[in-house]
This record gives structure tokens, sequence and C-alpha cells, in this order.
């Protein structure tokens, strides 16, 4: 069977969690590939409403594996804190793998992190502070520490004593901070070894195997198309691959593999930190939005900027990942709305263009083009098939359809699992 692909099309916090929840039921495997802790995806369904931030949205799911890969970054204690709390709920767990080729967040990935945010001042990228960006750079630098690498402490030791020596003259040369204990954080990660013992695996087999049995996989992204470090707003990115084409390499898995695209896209658009946004609403229309949708980060609980629908950026996002198939989520918070809006272009110095750009200082001084349109004025969250949504909705959702030029297949009206509207088959 082939896999599928997850993926948030704008700036993250689109409601990936809810779509890989409703689907996990249809596949076999759940895979996390990209990001760490920083990523968070709500979901609420019959067991109740739930946080989560490293471990996959199919967790619910007790016939299903989840699996996070060897593309995403691993904080122990967060994971160790996630699956305790879920054990407590209830939720088998034992299905849970993490890849040994998974790189660590160390104690010094996070000191770092706040300290080079704190160093850029008023043009700090607005990171998490959990050490996200850090443990990527030591991967590429080849100085990260991988999961595997507990499960043998002697060469564990004398890679964490070589690579703490460099990262401890920073923390006190560069900012003045005390240095990190050796034995303290050998002994932590030791013990946090232990306990993910049972978990730890060559993940990339067990993919594979599934793959070859005819199972279906779901690959679950983290954070949205535009916030990738190559096609993203750069450099007010995450510091991993969000698009399809990396979904691959952080499962471990062969290209060919791959058949359904998901992109999902928020009915309106959100972002969370600092960079562009063109369509970001500075006014009343901007806090209605924000206030009804309760648009605050799942990981940092800061206040999302909202805005009217971009198709230029969504279209961009389509393009780069070859969505087959987008899913439309939070429908029902323009509800209320009497008129809305589409961006449907971009000023640039007084020329239109239909194009993202490249250039951050371009993007910055980019003013949308909007195209304007009826609200319906009347709830949605209790319509179930699409036929029954309201003209003026239907008008909306035709209008991205026919922007973003990819076929809509879900509509998500609610927060609960069941409030979704199927317009065409997913899978």
């Amino acid at each position: 069977m082939p896999a599928i692909v997850v993926i948030g099309a704008h700036w993250g916090d689109e409601g990936k969690g809810k779509i890989v929840d409703l689907l996990a039921r249809k596949v076999n495997m759940v895979v996390r590939y990209s990001g760490g802790d920083n990523a968070g995806h709500t979901v609420i369904n019959p067991l109740g409403e739930f946080k989560l931030h490293l471990i996959p949205s199919g967790i619910f799911e007790a016939s299903t594996t989840c699996v996070i890969g060897n593309g995403v970054v691993v904080n122990p204690e967060v994971f160790l804190e996630e699956l305790t709390k879920l054990n407590g709920w209830g939720v088998d767990t034992s299905h849970l793998f993490i890849s040994d080729r998974a790189n660590l967040i160390m104690p010094y990935h996070r000191h770092l992190d706040r300290m080079e945010e704190a160093a850029l001042g008023g043009k700090a990228i607005g990171t998490t502070g959990r050490g996200i960006g850090p443990a990527f750079s030591d991967k590429v630098a080849r100085l990260g520490i991988r999961v595997g690498e507990l499960l043998d402490k002697e060469p564990f030791k004398e890679r964490l004593s070589s690579i703490l020596k460099q990262k401890n003259a920073i923390l006190t040369r560069v900012y003045g901070e005390n240095p990190l204990s050796l034995d303290e954080i050998f002994e932590q990660y030791c013990q946090y070894g232990e306990l993910l013992k049972p978990h730890i695996r060559d993940t990339s087999q067990i993919i594979n195997e599934a793959l070859d049995r005819g199972e279906m996989v779901l690959l679950e992204g983290a954070q949205g198309a535009l916030l990738d470090p190559d096609f993203g707003t750069y450099p007010y990115i995450s510091s991993s691959s969000s698009l399809a084409a990396a979904s691959c390499l952080g499962a471990g898995i062969s290209p060919t593999h791959l058949k359904y695209i998901m992109g999902v896209f928020k009915a309106y658009c959100s972002r969370v930190g600092a960079g562009p946004m063109p369509t970001e609403l500075n006014d009343e229309t901007g806090e209605l939005l924000r206030s009804i949708g309760q648009e605050f980060g799942t990981t940092t609980g800061r206040p999302r900027r909202c805005g009217w629908f971009d198709a230029v950026a969504s279209r961009h996002g389509t393009r780069i990942n070859g969505f087959t198939g987008a899913i439309i989520t939070r429908l029902d918070i323009l509800d209320t709305f009497k008129r809305l809006k589409i961006c449907v272009g971009y000023k640039l110095d007084g020329q239109m263009i239909h194009n993202f750009p490249a250039s951050i200082t371009h993007l910055e001084r980019c003013q949308p083009v909007y195209e304007e349109m009826a609200g319906w004025e009347t709830p949605t969250s209790d319509i179930r098939d699409y036929e029954q949504l309201p003209l003026a909705a239907r008008q909306y959702l035709s209008r991205i359809e026919e922007l973003i030029a990819c076929p809509i297949t879900i509509i998500s009206i609610g927060s609960n699992r069941e409030e979704v509207i199927y317009q065409r088959p997913v899978l």
C-alpha cells in the first residue's frame, strides 16, 4: 500500500492533529518525520482533549503503530512526560517506537536557543526556546548525539564529554553563563535511556516492512510549508524541512512509496512568532478571528497573528509539495462574518505579482490585493453533507479550490473528530 503525507500548508497551526487523528482509523501506522517538541497538535476525540508535542497524533488508535522517525529531534524529558500522561489517561502506548537514529535535544541546546534569541533582540526569530534549532545545527555539524547512543554508556560519555567542552566554552565565554556539569547530564540521560529502551527501534526497517506487507502508512508533518528552510519565509522559519519531500528522508523510506499528499489549509491564515505575513489584520477583524478561533499557540500559548486567507502563499505551498488533495479546517470560525476577503495577489512597489517572493525584504513590502465575498452568517458545525452548506460557504470554498489549484477533500467545521464534511474520497 502507498504512504500518505499530511502537511501544513501555511505557517503551522492549521489543525493537522485533528486530521491525523481522524485518518489514523484508516491506516496501519502513523509516523512523525520532522521537527521536535516545538510542534503542538491538539486532538479532541471521545477520550478527551489532548495536546501533543512529540508523540504522533495517531496514538489513540490501539491498532495503529506510531513512530517518531529519524528526522525528529527528541527531548527525552518531554517524550516521557507525554508518555506518562497518556498512560494515566488509559491510552495504550505499547505500539509507540522511536528511531535509534533520531538526534537528541540536550540541555545545552535549550540554553543556547534562549541565549541566541536574547542576543538578537528586536530581530529575534521567535523560537519556542526548546533547543530545536541548535539540535538540528549540531546534527548537520556532526556534533549531535542520537537516541541509540544512550544504550551504549561508555561511548556515549566519551562523545558527550568532547561536545560539552565546546558548548561550555560558548556558554561561559560568549554569554557569561555557568558551565553545565558533565556528570549530571550523563547520569540524567542514562536514566532517560533506560526508560526509553523499550521504545527504541530501527524504525526505518519497521516502516518499510509495513509497506512491503501492503499496510497503509501515514506520515505526519510538523509546522507548515511556509516555515520550510528553503521555501518558507527565511530566516523566520523552522529548523527542519516541513515539506512532503522531507517525509521520505525523515522516515527512512523511498519516495516511490508516496501516493497521497494532503495539504491542510486553515479557512483563514494565522502565524505564531516573527516574520512577514501579508494578510495579517491588526484591527478588530483580526482580533475577532483570534477570539472566536481561540488562536493561541498549543506549545507556547502565544496569541497567533490572524488574517484573511492568502491564496498566493497557499498556491506556493501547493506547488512545492504537489498536494493531491486539500483539507480546509476551521470553516466554522467564519460563520458570523458578513463579508470575507481572499488575497488573490500582492502589490510590490506598485507592481502586481502572483508569486510568493523568496526575498524577505520584498515580502515585507507586499500589500495584499483582496477579492471580497459574501459571508453566510449561519452555523455550519452540525452539517455533514457538502450540499447542505450555505451557498455562500460553498462559493467561498470553490473560489479557494480554484485559486490554489487543488481539489478539496475534507472540510472541518469544528474541533471534534466527527465534525467534518467529506467532499471527495480521501484515500
